[in-house]
């Protein structure tokens, strides 16, 4: 029975609806240090840092249509892939198309866009926003579904419904990290809400003062004594006070290295930068890493790239061309490592010296098109017309002449 089908039963056996709720809940309470209510994972600066350092990078880079030749892939450019890569929709360029696909995963799982035909061609993705959809799945077989938008029902085959982490009863619904995040952020927000609360506490004395006297001060008495002996119109002269009249005691405030805040809120975001593959110092903690960062490109950033492109190949029609990303601007390497590679490359003859320049940014030479190789890089069956053997021959037969 197909999906369609499944929703002509009886309105005693509908489907269930399913969507993302992104947060967690708790009770509320009256003080004023306790976090409490609703909470979103993107209130969570960290969360949001994270998320939005991921949604960068991916974004950053060119997407690319490929098609398979017989001596390797070629790049396609086209008006699918400029549709992709540069202007998906009228009010969006590829950067924040993308960087809302990225964001809109994270947070809640799952992201939709809805291809806009006329006349047969695609000419427009419009992004669907999230608290407007609904996913319906048979009860049954539990892999069929439909997704609903403004009251209308569509067939997965008719949207792109990008999917992270899938999951483990509904492979066709993303989970997001809303589960694993929901502890750890409640956390930091508790520490946030406690280091605000202690900071603008009124009882931090530094300075307690024990006046002899036997009857307690009232308002006015203890204003009248600070007026009398405490205030001095040169406040850079010394204090003078009576003898036996005021005794001195400093006193050190509780501060937030006495409360832990600081290592707890070190764990609680390594845990976040733990969960969401990124590297903790791009939250603030340990000092950054070349190869922890090229590592973090190469696994998380190219995961989330393969979803994206991989999703977007629903759009070709051909079997022979795919969506790909380009990482190589993602990678952190000096102007010297990149001018060694090139010059590594042009040396064996595997790449021109105008490419090399297209990869440092620079404007094409048209004297640099040409392929340039030296002399002892040969074929093999090549070997034996060196110019140098050839002169050496000639000269070892003038010498046996003579």
């Amino acid at each position: 029975m197909g999906i369609r089908d499944y929703f002509k039963r009886s309105t005693e056996q509908q489907p269930t609806a399913t969507s993302n709720t992104v947060g967690y809940f708790m009770k509320s309470d009256i003080e004023s240090a306790i976090v409490g209510g609703y909470t979103k994972l993107s209130d969570s600066p960290e969360v949001t840092t994270a998320i939005n350092t991921i949604a960068d990078l991916v974004s950053n880079m060119t997407i690319q249509l490929m098609k398979n030749e017989d001596k390797g892939d070629t790049r396609v450019k086209n008006e699918i892939s400029r549709l992709v890569d540069i202007a998906p929709n009228a009010y969006q360029t590829r950067k924040s198309f993308i960087f809302w696909i990225v964001k809109s995963m994270i947070l809640n799982g799952d992201a939709v866009v809805m291809p806009i035909t006329r006349n047969g061609a695609i000419k427009e993705l419009r992004p669907l926003p999230n608290n407007k959809i609904r996913f319906y799945h048979d009860i049954e077989d539990g892999f069929d579904y439909v997704i609903k938008y403004k009251n209308k029902d569509y067939a997965p085959e008719d949207l792109l419904h990008f999917v992270l982490n899938p999951d483990e009863n509904l492979s066709f619904m993303g989970t997001s990290y809303r589960v694993n995040l929901s502890d750890v952020t409640h956390n930091l927000r508790q520490a946030s809400a406690t280091k605000r609360s202690f900071m603008s506490s009124e009882y931090m004395p530094s300075l307690v003062m024990m006046v002899d006297s036997d009857a307690d001060l009232d308002e006015d008495e203890r204003e009248k004594f600070e007026e009398k002996y405490l205030k001095r119109k040169d406040k850079n002269k010394p204090l003078l006070l009576p003898d036996g009249l005021v005794k001195f005691e400093t006193i050190k405030p509780l501060t937030l290295e006495d409360l832990a805040i600081h290592e707890s809120v070190k764990v609680d975001k390594e845990t976040v930068a733990s969960i969401l593959g990124i590297p903790s110092f791009v939250l603030g903690v340990g000092t950054y890493s070349k190869d922890e960062w090229n590592n973090f490109i190469n696994t998380k950033i190219m995961s989330i790239a393969q979803i994206i492109q991989q999703t977007l190949n629903r759009l070709i029609v051909d079997d022979d061309m795919y969506f790909t990303f380009n990482p190589r601007s993602l990678y952190n390497y000096s102007l010297v490592e990149q001018v060694n590679a090139i010059t590594a490359l042009v040396k064996v003859n595997t790449l021109r010296r105008n490419e090399g320049r297209n990869w440092l940014g620079l404007a094409p030479d048209e004297e640099m098109d040409d392929l340039i190789v030296l002399e002892n890089y040969l074929l093999q069956q090549d070997l034996s017309k060196q110019g140098k053997l050839t002169n050496s021959i000639i000269d070892d037969d003038e010498k046996g002449g003579e």
